[in-house]
């Protein structure tokens, strides 16, 4: 089995070993689980159906059509066996997820504003892009409301 500590200071280091890596900061200890294959890393104390969804692009249904066809129980993410854990990240890779699914969203969002198509506009203009109201709310995307004087009638 490969170990690898690297001490970062007094106080915070990170430990690999094989597939499991360890942090520890200010006695707080995080595990998880690195799957390898640039697909990420999911907690490793979670069952697998919840712990899939950690990385970005899984969500509930994805996490179960993975493991109906991998045919793994719903045990926990430490108890995977190195076998297991090999053919689940062979199917993550299958998918899009992670950076690759978000530089994917940012171009095709790029696209849609350089043939300066409705839906376009609406993102340059940090408007919403999906018919929802704006005359009262829409406030995480226009911000913070600015008080115009005289506008309000006594």
């Amino acid at each position: 089995m490969h170990l690898l500590c690297i001490q970062v200071e007094d106080y915070c280091f990170e430990c690999c070993v094989g597939v499991f890596c360890f942090m520890q900061l200010h006695g707080v200890r995080v595990q998880c689980i690195n799957i390898g294959g640039g697909v990420g890393e999911i907690p490793d104390g979670k069952r697998l159906r919840i712990a899939l969804q950690h990385i970005h692009g899984i969500g509930r249904s994805r996490a179960r059509q993975i493991l109906a066809e991998l045919s793994i129980e719903n045990k926990l993410a430490r108890e995977l066996t190195g076998r297991e854990a090999y053919s689940l990240r062979e199917e993550l890779c299958r998918y899009m997820t992670g950076h690759d699914l978000h530089n994917q969203v940012t171009k095709d969002i790029a696209r849609l504003m350089e043939i300066q198509s409705y839906r376009g506009i609406r993102h340059s203009q940090g408007l919403p892009c999906r018919g929802q109201r704006t005359h009262t709310n829409a406030r995480t995307w226009k911000g913070k409301a600015v008080a115009i004087p005289g506008k309000k009638k006594a």
